[in-house]
Formats: C-alpha cells, sequence, structure tokens
C-alpha cells in the first residue's frame, strides 16, 4: 500500500484508528475457546466489527508466537483473511525487530513476502544496516522506534548524546539520510505528547504510529494538537481498550462501539483541522 492510498483512506473514513490485536486466550469469550483456532475466530469477529471503522490493524507478534506453531497459523490466517477481504486495510506487524543485514533481509522477507503486511516495526538501535534491508522493498513500510510509550523510555531515549540533541532526535535526524527513507514511519508514543512538536520539526511529512491511547494513558487531543499534518500523518493505535471492551458473547459488538467512539472523536477533530 502507498502512503497516498493510505492517505485516501483516512479521508473517506474520517478515521485514522490502528487496531492492535493483541490475543490473549485468557481474556477473550469462554465460547470462542471451543473453535478450532480460537485466536483467529476472535480476531475475525473484531475486523468483521470494526474494518468500517478503522484504516490499520496491527498484530503484535509476541501474542502469536507464545503460541507456538499454532499461534503463528492463527497469525497467518489472520492477515489472509484482512488481506483478501478488506484489502484497503494497512496492515501492520508489530514485530520489533532489528539485527544485522543479512538476518534483517530475512525478517523482512518473513513479514513482507511470506506474510504479505504492509509494514514492519524495527528497532534501529543497530543503526542503518540492519534497518535499509527493510527500506529496499517497494511499496512497504519500515515503522521506527522512535519515542516510545512506556516509563523506560526515559533511560536513554530522552537522553542527551554529549551535551548534544536527545537520542530519539539523533535517531530521527540520522534516519533520514538512509537509503529509501521515504518508507519509514516512525513509533512515537501517545503518553509523550509534549514531544511532539520537536518531532514535528524533525520529521514533518512522516506518518506517526502512536500507541498509547486508552489503556496507558495517552490523550487523543494532545497528540492531534502537535502531531497532525497536512495529510494527518497520524496512525493511533488502540489494543486492549477496544479489543476488550467486553469478555463476553457481545465483544464484537461492543469493541465496534468502542472503536467508533474513537472515530467520531477523530472525525470531529478532521473537520476542525
Amino acid at each position: 500500500m502507498t502512503t497516498q492510498e493510505l492517505v485516501a483512506q483516512i479521508k473517506a473514513k474520517q478515521s485514522f484508528l490502528c487496531i492492535g490485536l493483541d490475543v490473549d486466550l485468557d481474556k477473550i469469550p469462554v465460547s470462542l475457546l471451543l473453535e478450532d483456532d480460537p485466536i483467529f475466530a476472535f480476531n475475525k469477529a473484531i475486523i468483521d466489527a470494526t474494518h468500517h471503522l478503522c484504516v490499520a490493524y496491527k498484530p503484535n507478534t509476541a501474542f502469536y508466537e507464545a503460541y507456538g506453531l499454532k499461534g503463528w497459523q492463527s497469525l497467518q490466517r489472520t492477515i489472509a483473511y484482512l488481506n483478501e477481504t478488506y484489502p484497503e486495510i494497512f496492515t501492520i506487524a508489530d514485530a520489533k525487530r532489528g539485527d544485522i543485514g543479512n538476518t534483517s533481509t530475512m525478517y523482512a522477507k518473513a513479514f513482507f513476502e511470506d506474510l504479505e503486511f504492509d509494514s514492519v516495526t524495527v528497532a534501529p538501535y543497530m543503526g542503518k544496516d540492519s534497518v535499509e534491508p527493510f527500506l529496499a522493498f517497494k511499496d512497504k513500510h519500515t515503522i521506527l522506534l522512535a519515542l516510545t510509550s512506556n516509563q523506560g523510555a526515559f533511560d536513554f531515549q530522552t537522553q542527551a548524546l554529549q551535551q548534544k540533541a536527545e537520542l530519539y532526535k539523533t535517531v530521527l535526524e540520522t534516519s533520514k539520510t538512509w537509503e529509501n527513507s521515504e518508507h519509514l514511519m516512525y513509533v512515537v508514543g501517545a503518553t509523550k505528547a509534549e514531544f511532539f512538536k520537536d518531532i514535528r520539526a524533525i520529521v514533518p511529512d512522516s506518518f506517526l504510529l502512536v500507541p498509547g491511547v486508552g489503556a496507558q494513558g495517552g490523550n487523543l487531543q494532545d497528540v492531534c494538537k502537535y502531531g497532525l499534518n497536512s495529510q494527518v500523518g497520524l496512525l493511533i493505535n488502540s489494543s486492549r481498550g477496544v479489543i476488550y471492551a467486553s469478555n463476553e458473547d457481545d465483544f464484537a459488538e461492543k469493541a465496534k462501539d468502542k472503536a467508533e467512539e474513537l472515530q467520531q472523536q477523530m472525525a470531529e477533530i478532521l473537520q476542525n483541522n
């Protein structure tokens, strides 16, 4: 999917909502545990109920890898269902990969060619030769961890380098020099809303994937105040707040209600900008 196609979908749906498919078998309705593939059954119901309200889905691969081969098969079925049934949806493999060049190439092949995701999250710690193999794939997007939503982000990401710019700013600036950097997006946590103004000064035109709205305490209005650009430029992720709105058999309907609440807030923000 191209950036232009993503922007078109955002405008059509008046939404920049991304729904995280982080499935924990201990939190889904008990009735689904009788299914041959409970994880896929849960995901399919959530997707069917919310696809018209969001523009992206983001499975966190850890929640699938934890269940071994069956979990990986559930992930394959989920992404195949999305690609076949709702091809307009932007898909994100939240895998946080990053390794030396030849290993990164194999990670990229796994998510871009085998699973056919549109994008994957990548850690920048090992530098450009760990990221550029992902950027080499045409019409695919690499979403670089820039300033994350967790408390531990302050351990390194906001620390100044030898009295110079903070580490996350150095990551942003340096990443713009990498080959095919136009394919980059960035992860910026919603709990760091006060940093968005500085981030936009460095990457004014890039899409930002923003986790942390809802359960982690991030505020949608604060993020949008400083994070929106002329092409919207935001994908606001909500995982637990949507998919676990209910753990009863009405889970999909309740998820739809929560997604619709967020979509309506986003539509109002877009109309006022």
